[in-house]
Order: C-alpha cells, then structure tokens, then sequence
C-alpha cells in the first residue's frame, strides 16, 4: 500500500469532495460530518473521531482554516497550521475525507454536503449544533459524543505555556 498517495487521496477541496460524496451517495453509504479546529491533535480527538466514524460508513472533517481559527480562538492559535493540521487528521484510519472551510461556521459546507449524520462534540444542545436544521430536514441524525476527560488543546496549550 502507498501510503503517502493514501494520505493525498483523504484531503480535498470543496469541488472535489461533493465530487467524492456524490460517488459514495450512488454506493448508498451513509456519510458523517463533523468539525473542528483540530489544532493538536490529542487523544480527545482520536477517541471522538473513532466514535463519530463508527456512525456511519464515510467520516468527512471540515477543518477551520487558519484564519478562521485565530477569529475563534485567539491570535494565539492555531499552534499548527492548517495543512499540518489537515495532513495529521488524514492519516487516522477513521477519517475519510477532510477538507477546509473559511467561513464563521461550516453551515454552508454542510448545506453543500448533506450528509447523513452530523455529529459535535456533547458540550453542545442539538439546537446550538450548526447545520442540524439542514440534516434533520432531510431525515438525517445528528449525534453528540462526550469528550475524555481531561483533554484539550487549551489544556495542552496552557501546561507549555507553563513550563
């Protein structure tokens, strides 16, 4: 297996990856959307992108770009830049599919995607979940996962700072 072209193959653009959902719509697989900053990626993240692969058969991440990343979290952030944060994100055997987004929230990319399962993090209510009016209008699910206790990238962030 070349593993480096597999990695290529999971990270897309907008254009090619409605191209990709398409295919796998016609395979009648069911695709899960989630996303996120993703900034370093810890176990938090692995455990909850495991759960969210395993609600369906294709897991597409939209990724923040950098500049949305540092309007959400600070000048601070991100600590990696958004292809490295793409490319980590790629090599886990859970993801599918990442692609970036720019704006405030991914409610466009999800309009564009509709996918079948929209999953966030169990910090939100599914009326806070952005795009969860567009996927429960065409009968999807949208999905909460808790996080591990004890894991986030402000955490980490904030025990560097420290030392």
């Amino acid at each position: 297996m070349n593993h480096s072209q597999n990695l290529k193959n999971k990270v897309f653009t907008r254009d090619s990856l409605i191209k990709k959902v398409e295919t796998w719509r016609k395979e009648k697989c069911k695709i899960v959307f989630t996303n996120g900053c993703f900034d370093l990626l810890h176990l938090g993240h692995v455990d909850y992108l495991a759960k969210a692969a395993d609600l369906g058969d294709y897991l597409v991440i939209g990724v923040n770009t950098d500049a949305s990343v540092s309007k959400l979290k600070g000048p601070s952030r991100p600590i990696t830049d958004e292809i490295s944060r793409m490319t980590v994100l790629a090599a886990l055997e859970s993801v599918s599919a990442v692609v970036l987004f720019d704006e405030e929230t991914p409610y466009e990319l999800i309009n564009i995607l509709q996918p079948d399962v929209l999953v966030k993090g169990a910090d939100y209510q599914i009326d806070q979940i952005v795009g969860a009016d567009i996927v429960l209008d065409r009968g999807g699910e949208i999905k909460t996962i808790a996080f591990v206790d004890g894991y986030s990238t402000s955490a980490i962030e904030k025990k560097i700072k420290e030392q």
